[in-house]
């Protein structure tokens, strides 16, 4: 019987000196005593790119610069923070930032910090006075359209998260706002194509984003190659060399709303050799491999593309087929 108590007693104990301990982990920082500073109280973020079709984090390889903006629950401006250092190419950086408590709406830009960059922000940088709805973000295009400049890649990502002591930890997910695509024109009888012979061009209205990253009406604007020329496919069975022409652009974000249109001409007479809505013809890709995918996720995954369009001995493009990012997608008269 005695046993039996004294095994309460030493339980009774054992709690309450567990309570004690637990109370004071977690107040040793507050400022209970005098000699105690107050816990550091915050968020801490992580930013992660992920939303590609490998699925996989490409932050550290892919974000150079980054720039955060921060806002309170109301929208009004609190501060910015810039990195660009080394500390970006860490798997396991973490940015702490001390604020009061409340929640607040960060939205970030990776690309946008470094002295190469392609976009900036209009009319002016975020400060004291604009809203979080007032944020702009334009290419940078100094100089008059066509742009065939390759542009400089912009990463956007934004969350909105309430601060804790020790720091709340957060997650920022980045998305990709610019593209890469390769045009390749090939004779199909084999003989040598002469860049010369052709002009290239993409017009879109992707030039302006908000805050959120939508893309807003600016105004088409005409895209050249930052990149043209011949190169070799190889060799034929005859023991030919065959060589194609390259066409390399550099665009903004592609959008499921806007109307964009992949160009060709003749060089001698202007004749247009192709016309077609770009996206229609980048979303063939997407099969039935993406079915579960909604299109515009799939045009924000991927961004590095290449369209393969083959011409008869008239250099006419035979609009039976063509190769998507080495997929070979047939066409019918509905999708031309």
């Amino acid at each position: 019987m005695r046993k039996r108590e004294r095994n309460r007693i030493v339980r009774l104990v054992g709690m309450v000196f567990g309570i004690v301990l637990t109370v004071f982990s977690l107040s040793s920082c507050e400022s209970i005593y005098e000699d105690l500073s107050p816990c550091p109280h915050g968020v801490s973020l992580r930013f992660i790119y992920d939303y590609n079709m490998e699925y996989a984090n490409a932050f550290p390889k892919k974000v150079d610069c980054l720039t955060l903006l921060i806002y309170d629950g109301k929208g009004d401006y609190v501060g910015t923070r810039t990195v660009m250092g080394p500390e970006l190419q860490d798997e396991t950086y973490r940015m702490q930032l001390d604020l009061e408590p409340g929640t607040y709406r960060f939205v970030a830009y990776g690309g946008m910090a470094c002295d190469k960059s392609s976009f900036v922000f209009v009319p002016s940088a975020p400060g004291e006075g604009v809203k979080l709805e007032d944020i702009k973000v334009a290419m940078d295009i100094g100089f008059t359209t066509p742009l065939q400049d390759r542009l400089h890649d912009l990463f956007w990502g934004s969350l909105t998260l309430g601060t804790s002591d020790m720091y709340n930890k957060g997650t920022v997910e980045m998305r990709k706002n610019t593209n890469n695509i390769r045009v390749v024109l090939q004779q199909m009888n084999g003989d040598p194509v002469n860049p010369k012979d052709f002009e290239f061009g993409i017009t879109d209205d992707n030039t302006l984003f908000a805050w959120n990253n939508d893309l807003i009406p600016n105004g088409d604007v005409v895209y050249s190659p930052w990149a043209k020329g011949q190169g070799s496919a190889g060799v034929t069975d005859g023991g030919s060399e065959v060589f194609v022409v390259y066409a390399e652009f550099s665009t903004s974000r592609l959008m499921t709303k806007n109307s964009p249109k992949l160009i060709v001409r003749r060089a001698s007479d202007k004749s247009e050799v192709i016309n077609i809505p770009l996206n229609n013809y980048l979303l063939l890709l997407k099969s039935e491999l993406y079915a579960q995918m909604d299109s515009q996720e799939f045009l924000d995954r991927e961004s590095e593309w290449s369209l393969f369009f083959f011409l008869d001995e008239d250099g006419a493009w035979i609009k039976t087929y063509i190769k998507i990012n080495d997929w070979t997608v047939r066409l019918n008269d509905s999708e031309m």
